[in-house]
Protein backbone atom coordinates (compact mmCIF):
# COMPACT_ATOMS: atom_id res chain seq x y z
CA UNK A 1 0.00 0.00 0.00
CA UNK A 2 1.10 3.60 -1.10
CA UNK A 3 1.23 6.80 1.58
CA UNK A 4 1.71 9.85 0.48
CA UNK A 5 2.73 11.78 3.52
CA UNK A 6 2.06 16.15 3.37
CA UNK A 7 4.94 18.41 4.80
CA UNK A 8 4.08 20.72 7.60
CA UNK A 9 5.47 23.46 5.51
CA UNK A 10 3.48 22.19 2.18
CA UNK A 11 2.17 25.49 0.48
CA UNK A 12 -1.99 24.95 -0.51
CA UNK A 13 -2.52 25.91 -3.95
CA UNK A 14 -5.84 26.39 -5.32
CA UNK A 15 -6.80 24.28 -8.72
CA UNK A 16 -6.07 27.55 -10.84
CA UNK A 17 -2.69 28.29 -8.93
CA UNK A 18 -1.78 24.50 -10.13
CA UNK A 19 -2.53 25.14 -13.64
CA UNK A 20 -0.88 28.20 -13.85
CA UNK A 21 2.79 27.79 -15.90
CA UNK A 22 5.72 29.42 -14.82
CA UNK A 23 7.92 30.47 -17.24
CA UNK A 24 11.44 30.53 -16.07
CA UNK A 25 14.63 32.00 -18.74
CA UNK A 26 17.78 30.17 -18.81
CA UNK A 27 20.92 32.08 -19.62
CA UNK A 28 23.86 31.57 -20.17
CA UNK A 29 25.45 34.28 -17.86
CA UNK A 30 27.92 33.38 -15.37
CA UNK A 31 26.64 34.93 -11.88
CA UNK A 32 30.11 34.68 -10.88
CA UNK A 33 31.81 37.28 -13.05
CA UNK A 34 31.70 40.91 -11.82
CA UNK A 35 30.44 43.15 -14.22
CA UNK A 36 31.82 46.59 -13.59
CA UNK A 37 35.49 45.94 -14.15
CA UNK A 38 37.45 49.51 -15.26
CA UNK A 39 40.56 49.21 -17.63
CA UNK A 40 43.01 51.81 -17.73
CA UNK A 41 43.14 52.80 -21.11
CA UNK A 42 46.50 54.19 -22.40
CA UNK A 43 45.14 55.64 -25.52
CA UNK A 44 42.45 57.69 -24.11
CA UNK A 45 44.21 58.29 -21.20
CA UNK A 46 41.57 57.12 -18.68
CA UNK A 47 39.66 54.34 -17.18
CA UNK A 48 36.70 52.39 -19.52
CA UNK A 49 34.45 50.20 -18.07
CA UNK A 50 35.11 46.58 -19.51
CA UNK A 51 32.30 45.57 -21.83
CA UNK A 52 30.85 42.02 -21.01
CA UNK A 53 31.80 39.83 -24.04
CA UNK A 54 29.58 36.38 -24.64
CA UNK A 55 32.88 34.34 -24.44
CA UNK A 56 33.97 35.51 -20.80
CA UNK A 57 30.60 33.64 -19.44
CA UNK A 58 31.64 29.94 -21.24
CA UNK A 59 33.08 27.72 -18.81
CA UNK A 60 34.56 24.94 -20.01
CA UNK A 61 34.77 21.98 -17.69
CA UNK A 62 36.63 19.32 -19.30
CA UNK A 63 39.05 19.24 -22.95
CA UNK A 64 40.37 15.97 -24.39
CA UNK A 65 42.07 16.31 -28.14
CA UNK A 66 41.72 13.04 -29.64
CA UNK A 67 41.79 11.32 -33.60
CA UNK A 68 38.53 10.31 -33.88
CA UNK A 69 36.53 10.64 -37.25
CA UNK A 70 32.57 9.30 -37.17
CA UNK A 71 31.46 7.25 -39.55
CA UNK A 72 28.75 8.70 -41.24
CA UNK A 73 31.46 11.63 -41.99
CA UNK A 74 33.05 12.72 -45.70
CA UNK A 75 36.49 12.37 -44.68
CA UNK A 76 35.71 8.53 -42.78
CA UNK A 77 34.80 7.45 -46.35
CA UNK A 78 37.44 9.11 -48.19
CA UNK A 79 39.77 7.45 -45.87
CA UNK A 80 37.89 4.16 -45.98
CA UNK A 81 38.15 3.72 -49.76
CA UNK A 82 42.28 4.51 -49.29
CA UNK A 83 42.53 1.78 -46.65
CA UNK A 84 40.64 -0.45 -49.08
CA UNK A 85 42.57 0.11 -51.90
CA UNK A 86 45.68 -0.62 -50.52
CA UNK A 87 44.48 -3.88 -48.45
CA UNK A 88 43.39 -4.95 -52.24
CA UNK A 89 47.12 -3.89 -52.99
CA UNK A 90 48.50 -5.70 -50.40
CA UNK A 91 45.93 -8.76 -50.94
CA UNK A 92 47.28 -9.07 -54.65
CA UNK A 93 51.57 -8.83 -53.09
CA UNK A 94 50.80 -11.55 -50.97
CA UNK A 95 49.17 -13.93 -53.58
CA UNK A 96 52.07 -13.17 -55.97
CA UNK A 97 54.64 -14.13 -53.48
CA UNK A 98 52.38 -17.00 -52.52
CA UNK A 99 52.73 -18.61 -56.62
CA UNK A 100 56.31 -17.72 -56.32
CA UNK A 101 57.07 -19.91 -53.34
CA UNK A 102 54.74 -22.42 -54.50
CA UNK A 103 56.63 -22.97 -57.13
CA UNK A 104 59.74 -23.24 -55.98
CA UNK A 105 58.61 -25.10 -53.04
CA UNK A 106 55.93 -27.72 -54.79
CA UNK A 107 56.04 -29.87 -51.13
CA UNK A 108 55.21 -27.02 -48.88
CA UNK A 109 52.33 -26.68 -46.48
CA UNK A 110 49.14 -25.39 -48.06
CA UNK A 111 47.75 -23.65 -45.14
CA UNK A 112 50.67 -21.38 -45.18
CA UNK A 113 49.52 -19.64 -47.96
CA UNK A 114 46.11 -19.25 -47.15
CA UNK A 115 47.03 -17.80 -43.42
CA UNK A 116 49.26 -15.39 -45.17
CA UNK A 117 46.13 -13.92 -47.24
CA UNK A 118 44.04 -13.54 -44.00
CA UNK A 119 43.21 -10.30 -42.93
CA UNK A 120 42.28 -8.98 -39.46
CA UNK A 121 39.37 -6.48 -39.42
CA UNK A 122 38.65 -4.34 -36.11
CA UNK A 123 35.83 -4.86 -34.43
CA UNK A 124 33.23 -1.44 -34.51
CA UNK A 125 33.22 0.35 -31.10
CA UNK A 126 29.77 1.38 -30.10
CA UNK A 127 30.18 5.08 -30.56
CA UNK A 128 30.95 4.81 -34.37
CA UNK A 129 34.25 6.50 -34.34
CA UNK A 130 37.55 5.78 -36.11
CA UNK A 131 40.65 6.67 -35.71
CA UNK A 132 42.36 9.38 -37.85
CA UNK A 133 45.29 8.43 -40.23
CA UNK A 134 47.83 10.86 -40.31
CA UNK A 135 51.50 10.66 -42.23
CA UNK A 136 53.09 13.18 -39.46
CA UNK A 137 56.27 11.90 -38.68
CA UNK A 138 57.71 12.89 -35.67
CA UNK A 139 61.10 14.79 -35.80
CA UNK A 140 64.40 13.14 -33.87
CA UNK A 141 65.09 14.93 -30.69
CA UNK A 142 68.15 17.11 -30.56
CA UNK A 143 70.28 18.12 -27.38
CA UNK A 144 71.51 21.71 -28.17
CA UNK A 145 74.32 23.41 -25.32
CA UNK A 146 75.84 26.73 -24.33
CA UNK A 147 78.87 27.11 -22.33
CA UNK A 148 79.72 30.49 -21.35
CA UNK A 149 82.40 31.29 -19.09
CA UNK A 150 81.34 32.17 -15.32
CA UNK A 151 81.60 36.04 -14.35
CA UNK A 152 84.17 36.52 -11.70
CA UNK A 153 83.58 36.28 -8.55
CA UNK A 154 85.13 38.52 -5.26
CA UNK A 155 84.07 37.77 -1.45
CA UNK A 156 83.12 41.41 0.25
CA UNK A 157 82.34 42.51 3.47
CA UNK A 158 81.69 45.40 5.55
CA UNK A 159 80.06 46.97 8.36
CA UNK A 160 77.38 49.23 7.73
CA UNK A 161 76.63 51.76 9.69
CA UNK A 162 74.03 54.94 10.34
CA UNK A 163 77.53 57.74 10.36
CA UNK A 164 78.81 56.06 7.48
CA UNK A 165 75.53 55.85 5.55
CA UNK A 166 75.57 59.86 6.18
CA UNK A 167 79.42 59.77 5.42
CA UNK A 168 78.99 58.53 1.80
CA UNK A 169 75.98 61.15 1.20
CA UNK A 170 78.47 64.03 2.03
CA UNK A 171 81.45 62.50 0.00
CA UNK A 172 79.18 62.20 -2.98
CA UNK A 173 77.42 65.55 -2.75
CA UNK A 174 81.54 67.13 -2.37
CA UNK A 175 81.89 65.23 -5.82
CA UNK A 176 78.99 66.84 -7.30
CA UNK A 177 79.66 70.36 -6.58
CA UNK A 178 83.28 70.46 -7.55
CA UNK A 179 82.13 68.52 -10.83
CA UNK A 180 79.36 71.03 -11.46
CA UNK A 181 81.45 74.82 -9.90
CA UNK A 182 82.93 76.92 -11.86
CA UNK A 183 85.87 79.03 -11.07
CA UNK A 184 87.83 76.28 -8.61
CA UNK A 185 84.88 75.46 -6.46
CA UNK A 186 86.78 74.06 -3.14
CA UNK A 187 84.83 71.54 -1.27
CA UNK A 188 85.73 73.84 2.12
CA UNK A 189 82.79 76.34 0.42
CA UNK A 190 80.20 73.56 1.08
CA UNK A 191 77.55 73.66 3.73
CA UNK A 192 76.29 71.33 5.73
CA UNK A 193 72.57 73.10 5.82
CA UNK A 194 73.21 71.89 1.74
CA UNK A 195 74.21 68.13 2.76
CA UNK A 196 70.91 68.15 4.96
CA UNK A 197 68.96 69.27 2.72
CA UNK A 198 69.40 66.34 0.26
CA UNK A 199 69.14 63.79 2.88
CA UNK A 200 65.81 65.31 4.06
CA UNK A 201 64.49 65.38 0.27
CA UNK A 202 65.13 61.59 0.44
CA UNK A 203 63.35 61.15 3.55
CA UNK A 204 60.38 63.24 2.64
CA UNK A 205 60.18 60.64 -0.57
CA UNK A 206 60.45 57.32 1.74
CA UNK A 207 57.53 59.00 3.51
CA UNK A 208 55.36 59.61 1.19
CA UNK A 209 55.92 56.27 -0.14
CA UNK A 210 55.18 54.36 3.02
CA UNK A 211 52.23 56.48 3.77
CA UNK A 212 50.54 55.98 0.41
CA UNK A 213 51.24 52.50 0.73
CA UNK A 214 49.69 51.97 4.31
CA UNK A 215 46.93 54.62 3.58
CA UNK A 216 46.13 53.22 -0.22
CA UNK A 217 42.34 52.12 0.79
CA UNK A 218 41.67 56.47 1.44
CA UNK A 219 43.46 57.35 -1.31
CA UNK A 220 41.44 55.09 -3.63
CA UNK A 221 38.23 56.65 -2.10
CA UNK A 222 39.62 60.00 -2.64
CA UNK A 223 39.79 59.63 -6.37
CA UNK A 224 36.90 57.14 -7.64
CA UNK A 225 34.34 56.90 -4.48
CA UNK A 226 30.87 57.58 -4.84
CA UNK A 227 27.95 57.54 -3.65
CA UNK A 228 24.96 55.29 -4.55
CA UNK A 229 22.28 56.68 -2.21
CA UNK A 230 23.20 60.54 -3.13
CA UNK A 231 20.38 59.73 -5.80
CA UNK A 232 17.60 59.25 -3.77
CA UNK A 233 18.77 62.52 -1.57
CA UNK A 234 17.19 65.61 -2.77
CA UNK A 235 19.13 68.42 -2.85
CA UNK A 236 21.87 66.79 -0.01
CA UNK A 237 24.60 64.19 -0.35
CA UNK A 238 26.82 62.66 1.79
CA UNK A 239 30.26 63.48 3.43
CA UNK A 240 33.56 61.05 3.76
CA UNK A 241 35.91 61.92 6.38
CA UNK A 242 39.26 60.75 4.80
CA UNK A 243 42.22 62.27 6.66
CA UNK A 244 42.72 64.44 9.96
CA UNK A 245 45.78 67.16 9.23
CA UNK A 246 47.63 67.47 13.28
CA UNK A 247 50.58 68.83 14.66
CA UNK A 248 52.32 68.95 18.16
CA UNK A 249 52.50 72.31 18.40
CA UNK A 250 49.33 73.76 17.01
CA UNK A 251 47.02 71.66 19.99
CA UNK A 252 46.19 74.66 21.83
CA UNK A 253 45.84 77.11 19.10
CA UNK A 254 42.59 77.31 16.86
CA UNK A 255 42.88 77.33 13.14
CA UNK A 256 41.79 81.00 11.60
CA UNK A 257 42.52 80.48 7.80
CA UNK A 258 42.98 78.46 5.34
CA UNK A 259 44.30 78.69 1.32
CA UNK A 260 44.87 76.10 -1.47
CA UNK A 261 47.79 76.58 -3.30
CA UNK A 262 46.59 77.68 -6.96
CA UNK A 263 49.15 75.10 -9.00
CA UNK A 264 49.51 72.37 -6.74
CA UNK A 265 45.85 70.82 -6.08
CA UNK A 266 47.68 69.13 -2.78
CA UNK A 267 48.89 71.57 -1.48
CA UNK A 268 47.03 74.06 1.08
CA UNK A 269 48.40 76.38 3.85
CA UNK A 270 46.05 76.73 7.44
CA UNK A 271 46.89 79.34 9.63
CA UNK A 272 47.12 78.82 13.67
CA UNK A 273 46.15 81.79 16.14
CA UNK A 274 43.71 81.99 18.56
CA UNK A 275 40.13 84.47 18.48
CA UNK A 276 40.34 84.70 22.26
CA UNK A 277 41.40 88.53 22.17
CA UNK A 278 42.27 88.56 25.81
CA UNK A 279 44.93 85.32 25.80
CA UNK A 280 46.81 85.71 22.62
CA UNK A 281 49.72 84.47 22.00
CA UNK A 282 52.62 82.91 18.84
CA UNK A 283 50.98 81.81 15.64
CA UNK A 284 51.80 79.19 13.27
CA UNK A 285 50.77 78.57 9.80
CA UNK A 286 51.58 75.06 8.43
CA UNK A 287 51.49 73.97 4.62
CA UNK A 288 50.08 70.20 4.31
CA UNK A 289 50.19 68.21 1.19
CA UNK A 290 47.31 65.42 0.73
CA UNK A 291 50.56 63.16 -0.60
CA UNK A 292 51.63 63.00 3.14
CA UNK A 293 49.11 63.12 5.92
CA UNK A 294 51.09 62.67 8.44
CA UNK A 295 53.25 65.91 8.66
CA UNK A 296 53.48 69.38 7.34
CA UNK A 297 55.54 70.39 4.20
CA UNK A 298 56.49 73.67 5.36
CA UNK A 299 56.37 75.08 8.86
CA UNK A 300 56.69 78.94 9.23
CA UNK A 301 56.00 80.40 13.13
CA UNK A 302 55.30 83.90 13.74
CA UNK A 303 55.30 85.95 16.68
CA UNK A 304 51.45 86.72 16.68
CA UNK A 305 48.37 84.61 15.89
CA UNK A 306 47.86 83.91 12.23
CA UNK A 307 44.38 85.19 10.71
CA UNK A 308 44.66 85.42 7.47
CA UNK A 309 46.02 84.41 4.46
CA UNK A 310 46.63 84.38 0.72
CA UNK A 311 48.73 82.28 -2.10
CA UNK A 312 49.72 84.35 -5.45
CA UNK A 313 47.79 83.02 -8.21
CA UNK A 314 50.55 83.71 -10.96
CA UNK A 315 53.82 82.92 -7.92
CA UNK A 316 52.25 80.30 -6.49
CA UNK A 317 55.36 80.26 -3.81
CA UNK A 318 54.82 83.24 -2.61
CA UNK A 319 52.46 83.62 0.68
CA UNK A 320 51.04 86.72 2.10
CA UNK A 321 49.95 86.61 6.11
CA UNK A 322 48.00 88.64 7.97
CA UNK A 323 48.86 88.16 12.26
CA UNK A 324 46.81 89.41 14.77
CA UNK A 325 49.15 92.45 16.16
CA UNK A 326 48.47 94.21 12.85
CA UNK A 327 51.66 93.22 11.03
CA UNK A 328 52.10 91.96 7.59
CA UNK A 329 54.38 89.11 6.07
CA UNK A 330 55.26 87.35 2.94
CA UNK A 331 56.70 83.92 2.76
CA UNK A 332 58.53 81.79 0.04
CA UNK A 333 57.27 78.29 0.33
CA UNK A 334 59.78 77.35 -1.96
CA UNK A 335 63.35 78.72 0.10
CA UNK A 336 64.84 76.74 2.38
CA UNK A 337 64.61 79.16 5.88
CA UNK A 338 61.07 79.43 7.84
CA UNK A 339 61.10 83.31 8.45
CA UNK A 340 59.40 85.91 5.98
CA UNK A 341 61.41 87.56 3.37
CA UNK A 342 59.28 90.69 3.58
CA UNK A 343 57.95 91.90 6.84
CA UNK A 344 56.23 94.84 8.17
CA UNK A 345 57.76 97.33 10.72
CA UNK A 346 57.07 100.30 12.50
CA UNK A 347 59.24 102.09 10.07
CA UNK A 348 57.68 101.26 6.97
CA UNK A 349 53.88 101.18 8.45
CA UNK A 350 51.83 98.65 9.63
CA UNK A 351 47.76 98.15 10.78
CA UNK A 352 46.89 99.18 14.31
CA UNK A 353 44.49 96.27 14.51
CA UNK A 354 44.07 92.47 13.46
CA UNK A 355 44.49 92.08 9.94
CA UNK A 356 41.61 90.23 9.21
CA UNK A 357 42.05 89.84 4.83
CA UNK A 358 44.88 89.70 3.08
CA UNK A 359 44.49 89.62 -0.80
CA UNK A 360 47.15 89.70 -4.00
CA UNK A 361 46.53 91.86 -6.69
CA UNK A 362 47.72 90.31 -10.34
CA UNK A 363 51.12 91.25 -11.17
CA UNK A 364 50.66 94.19 -13.69
CA UNK A 365 54.37 95.14 -16.47
CA UNK A 366 56.57 97.68 -14.88
CA UNK A 367 55.00 97.24 -11.42
CA UNK A 368 56.02 95.46 -8.57
CA UNK A 369 54.35 92.92 -7.16
CA UNK A 370 51.42 93.65 -4.67
CA UNK A 371 48.94 92.92 -2.20
CA UNK A 372 45.74 94.36 -0.13
CA UNK A 373 44.93 94.17 3.45
CA UNK A 374 42.33 95.05 5.26
CA UNK A 375 42.22 95.39 9.58
CA UNK A 376 40.03 96.49 12.40
CA UNK A 377 41.84 99.75 12.53
CA UNK A 378 39.43 101.25 9.25
CA UNK A 379 42.54 101.22 6.71
CA UNK A 380 42.39 99.21 3.01
CA UNK A 381 46.24 99.52 2.61
CA UNK A 382 48.19 98.39 -0.33
CA UNK A 383 51.78 96.65 0.28
CA UNK A 384 54.32 96.60 -2.54
CA UNK A 385 57.34 94.06 -2.73
CA UNK A 386 60.45 96.14 -4.09
CA UNK A 387 64.00 94.75 -3.93
CA UNK A 388 64.82 95.84 0.10
CA UNK A 389 61.92 96.59 1.43
CA UNK A 390 57.42 95.96 1.84
CA UNK A 391 56.10 99.59 1.14
CA UNK A 392 52.56 100.81 2.53
CA UNK A 393 50.73 102.92 0.28
CA UNK A 394 46.98 103.52 2.29
CA UNK A 395 44.06 103.03 -0.41
CA UNK A 396 40.90 104.19 1.39
CA UNK A 397 40.04 105.00 5.20
CA UNK A 398 36.30 103.35 6.24
CA UNK A 399 34.79 106.33 7.85
CA UNK A 400 31.95 105.31 9.94
CA UNK A 401 28.69 106.58 8.69
CA UNK A 402 25.42 105.86 10.61
CA UNK A 403 22.23 104.14 9.43
CA UNK A 404 20.21 107.32 10.92
CA UNK A 405 20.09 110.85 9.44
CA UNK A 406 18.36 113.37 10.85
CA UNK A 407 15.80 115.78 9.12
CA UNK A 408 17.51 119.01 9.53
CA UNK A 409 20.89 118.29 8.86
CA UNK A 410 23.46 115.50 8.06
CA UNK A 411 24.59 113.23 10.88
CA UNK A 412 28.43 113.93 11.14
CA UNK A 413 31.14 111.15 10.87
CA UNK A 414 31.57 109.75 14.25
CA UNK A 415 34.86 107.95 13.24
CA UNK A 416 36.39 105.20 11.41
CA UNK A 417 34.60 101.61 10.84
CA UNK A 418 35.94 98.76 11.27
CA UNK A 419 36.66 96.96 8.46
CA UNK A 420 36.88 92.71 8.05
CA UNK A 421 36.78 91.53 4.69
CA UNK A 422 36.73 92.84 1.04
CA UNK A 423 36.80 91.61 -2.86
CA UNK A 424 37.88 93.05 -5.73
CA UNK A 425 35.61 92.98 -9.12
CA UNK A 426 36.70 90.40 -11.59
CA UNK A 427 36.44 92.95 -14.78
CA UNK A 428 37.02 96.01 -13.19
CA UNK A 429 40.18 95.65 -10.95
CA UNK A 430 39.93 99.10 -9.74
CA UNK A 431 36.58 98.47 -8.07
CA UNK A 432 36.18 96.38 -4.57
CA UNK A 433 33.32 96.01 -1.58
CA UNK A 434 34.33 96.29 2.00
CA UNK A 435 32.70 94.22 4.54
CA UNK A 436 32.69 96.20 8.35
CA UNK A 437 31.60 94.93 11.39
CA UNK A 438 28.66 97.70 11.58
CA UNK A 439 26.89 95.20 9.07
CA UNK A 440 27.22 97.67 6.32
CA UNK A 441 28.64 97.07 2.70
CA UNK A 442 30.69 100.02 0.49
CA UNK A 443 31.54 100.06 -3.47
CA UNK A 444 34.91 101.88 -3.22
CA UNK A 445 37.35 102.74 -5.94
CA UNK A 446 40.83 102.83 -6.31
CA UNK A 447 40.91 106.49 -7.83
CA UNK A 448 38.73 107.67 -5.05
CA UNK A 449 40.18 107.43 -1.55
CA UNK A 450 37.94 109.85 0.68
CA UNK A 451 34.47 108.79 -0.48
CA UNK A 452 32.30 105.60 -1.20
CA UNK A 453 30.68 105.02 -4.55
CA UNK A 454 27.58 103.23 -3.03
CA UNK A 455 26.84 102.20 0.60
CA UNK A 456 24.38 99.11 1.23
CA UNK A 457 22.78 98.04 4.30
CA UNK A 458 21.72 94.46 4.85
CA UNK A 459 22.93 93.08 7.81
CA UNK A 460 22.35 94.25 11.26
CA UNK A 461 25.69 92.34 12.51
CA UNK A 462 29.56 92.17 11.24
CA UNK A 463 29.79 91.14 7.47
CA UNK A 464 32.54 88.28 7.82
CA UNK A 465 32.89 87.53 3.59
CA UNK A 466 31.74 89.15 1.31
CA UNK A 467 32.23 87.93 -2.78
CA UNK A 468 31.94 89.46 -6.19
CA UNK A 469 30.07 87.04 -9.07
CA UNK A 470 32.78 85.94 -11.21
CA UNK A 471 30.02 86.20 -14.17
CA UNK A 472 28.16 88.69 -13.09
CA UNK A 473 29.75 92.09 -12.22
CA UNK A 474 26.68 93.28 -10.88
CA UNK A 475 25.41 90.65 -8.23
CA UNK A 476 27.69 90.01 -5.02
CA UNK A 477 26.87 87.53 -1.92
CA UNK A 478 27.49 88.33 1.56
CA UNK A 479 27.16 86.41 4.88
CA UNK A 480 27.26 87.97 8.33
CA UNK A 481 27.04 86.89 12.24
CA UNK A 482 23.05 87.34 12.19
CA UNK A 483 22.97 84.09 10.34
CA UNK A 484 22.04 84.96 6.94
CA UNK A 485 23.52 84.63 3.33
CA UNK A 486 22.29 87.52 1.40
CA UNK A 487 22.65 88.47 -2.70
CA UNK A 488 22.50 91.98 -4.01
CA UNK A 489 22.28 94.12 -6.99
CA UNK A 490 24.70 96.76 -7.57
CA UNK A 491 22.93 98.90 -10.19
CA UNK A 492 20.00 99.40 -7.90
CA UNK A 493 19.67 102.61 -6.06
CA UNK A 494 17.60 101.90 -3.04
CA UNK A 495 19.26 98.72 -2.74
CA UNK A 496 17.39 96.14 0.19
CA UNK A 497 19.23 92.94 -0.30
CA UNK A 498 17.47 89.84 -0.29
CA UNK A 499 18.01 87.12 1.77
CA UNK A 500 18.84 83.45 -0.26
Amino acid sequence: MKRIVKPANQVDLTPEELKTEITRVLTGDDPNRPKNISKFSYKERCYKLDPPGLSDHMAVHFVREGCSLHVDSKEYKLQKQEEERKKEADEEDRKAQGKSNNSKNKGGSKSQGVSVGVSMDKSKNQFNFSDRATQTLNNPLKSRYVGTEPPPVTQYGANVSQWQIYDSYVSELVITKMEHAEGGYAAKNIKEKDVDGTYAKSLKIMERLVNQNSQDEMYQDFKYWEDASDEYRQGEGSLLPLWRFAYERTKKKQVTSLCWNPNNSDLFAVGYGSYNFLQQGSGLVCCYSIKNTSFPEYIFPTESGVLSLDFHCQHPSLLAVGCYDGNVAVYDVASSTNKPIYSSTISTGQHNDPVWQVHWQEEEEGKDINFYSISSDGNVLNWSLSKNELKMEPVIQLKLVPSVKSDSEEATITGLASGCCFDFNRKQDHLFLVGTEEGNIYKCSKSYSGQYLQTYSGHHMAVYSVQWNTFHDDIFVSCSADWTVKVSLLYVLALHATEA
